[in-house]
């Protein structure tokens, strides 16, 4: 009788696991943004539109010309957002389940909407 191999699954470490942590929290987090971000620009005069890319959010602004780019940085558990010649870096908060600027303490959801307004005052 022949013995058997047994192919076992790889076992991922604790840091294998806090990626995939960190994928689904920001996709549920960009998903949320975006359908946000989608009704604001079906408001009268919103003047920007919402472009997704493979998991990038783009708010392309008509006047003044400008975009935003909204993309998880993997590699260091990260939200970056690029908007007005700055970059934004967002830390997952376990306590406020959300992606917190650490600067101001500001959510994702309320800073990209300071940033679409300072943008439309440009």
């Amino acid at each position: 009788m022949r013995n058997k191999v047994r192919h076992q699954a790889p076992c991922y470490t604790g840091a294998m696991q806090d990626e995939l942590e960190f994928r689904r929290a920001a996709d549920r987090a960009l998903e949320e943004l975006k359908k946000h971000l989608i009704a604001r620009e079906e408001e009268e005069e919103a003047g920007f539109e919402v472009e997704e890319q493979n998991g990038v959010l783009n708010v392309v602004f008509e006047e003044p010309p400008a975009k935003f780019v909204i993309t998880p940085n993997t590699p260091v558990r990260q939200i970056w957002i690029s908007a007005l010649s700055t970059s934004f870096k967002l830390d997952w908060d376990g306590k406020a389940q959300a992606f917190v600027l650490p600067k101001t303490g500001e959510k994702l959801q309320p800073l990209v909407d300071r940033l679409v307004a300072q943008q439309a005052q440009a």
